[in-house]
């Protein structure tokens, strides 16, 4: 077991109030405990993305169209795929995603890609499924700023989309079920045979050996620690700045920066986030909660700073970020 210490900055102001607070970075409990998890196939603590179990076809649909409708916003201008875009990564590429009237968001979109394989939902994990995440934007008054009573109405004043509800589920619109339909469909936004994954079923010439070299390195400093599991993260928690003070030097702390903390109130969870998934990396540019990431290369560069404590040789950044872009799946047939 490391015990690692670390200074956190105070909630009530900008400016730091050093404290220090114990933080226990057990890798090897941690790789142990994933192996319990892993297939028996699977000696990796990283595993294949299996396909997405089926669903009705008529269920799939209906949540693909909402995904893709406007009517979810207030001023019908925002669907779930204007931050959403499946050609872009689950994501729009941008730091932080225009909501309605031009409002521009307080964090980076996560990518809907392989979302479904994360227990939490948000960088902050305020919502544990999927159906739960669906509310969030629908409500938040600068990304689609409606309400289900006003979204409802619309969608059930909508006769082709009120006939669908009809003949899933056989009753009109609501909550519950636009929730669900979206949902359902996002369990199909899983990306499937990338290099990597074909790599670990034994096809030694899927990846590269420069990405090879990549993934033994991930493996050696630590990396693996957080980003692990079918997701390759998105399973637990983490500090942002284990090793070194990110936040208080990037500065201009926003309530998005307290992580965490904004779901729970415990002082142990501040600056603490979701571990983001590293699958179609990629293709998710920028990076991190604030987007100030704008290329693979600095975000390990980043991580390796501020999370691992550890200096990074330009041919090491190379070869990991060689072994993440075999992360990178296709989507299933007919999803889109």
């Amino acid at each position: 077991m490391l015990l690692l210490f670390r200074d956190r900055g105070g909630v009530s102001g900008l400016a730091p109030e050093s404290y220090r607070s114990p933080l226990c970075v057990c890798c090897f409990l941690l790789l142990v405990l994933t192996a319990l998890f892993i297939p028996p196939a699977f000696s990796d603590p990283i595993f294949p993305v299996e396909y997405p179990a089926e669903a009705s076809p008529k269920e799939v649909e209906l949540g693909r169209q909402l995904f893709n409708s406007v009517l979810l916003s207030a001023d019908n201008s925002v669907s779930c795929a204007s931050c959403h875009d499946l050609s872009q990564g689950g994501e729009d590429g941008r730091a932080f995603s225009i909501g309605i009237n031009g409002q521009v968001g307080e964090i980076n979109t996560p990518s809907v890609l392989n979302a479904a394989l994360n227990p939490y939902q948000f960088w902050d994990g305020r919502a544990v499924t999927l159906e739960e995440q669906v509310a969030g934007p629908v409500h938040h008054p600068k990304e689609m700023g409606s309400n289900w009573e006003q979204v409802v109405a619309k969608l059930t004043g909508d006769v082709n989309l009120s006939a669908q509800f009809s003949a899933v589920y056989g009753e009109r619109p609501n909550a519950g079920n636009i929730a669900r339909a979206i949902a359902v469909y996002e369990q199909q936004l899983v990306t499937v045979d990338a290099p990597f994954d074909r790599f670990l079923k034994g096809q030694q010439n899927a990846i590269s050996a420069q990405a090879k070299t990549g993934y033994r390195l991930f493996r050696q400093i630590g990396c693996v620690s957080c980003h692990q599991g079918r997701n390759v993260g998105g399973n637990m928690f983490q500090y942002f700045g284990i090793m070194g003070d990110y936040l208080g030097e990037r500065g201009n702390l926003t309530k998005a920066d307290y992580g965490r903390y904004n779901v729970t109130g415990r002082d142990e969870d501040l600056f603490k986030f979701r571990v983001p998934s590293l699958r179609n990396v990629e293709h998710t540019a920028p990076y991190f909660h604030d987007g100030s990431a704008e290329t693979l290369e600095q975000a390990v560069r980043v991580m390796s700073h501020y999370q691992l404590g550890l200096p990074i040789k330009d041919d090491e950044v190379e070869a990991i970020t060689a072994f993440l872009r075999s992360l990178s799946g296709e989507l299933v047939e007919g999803v889109r």
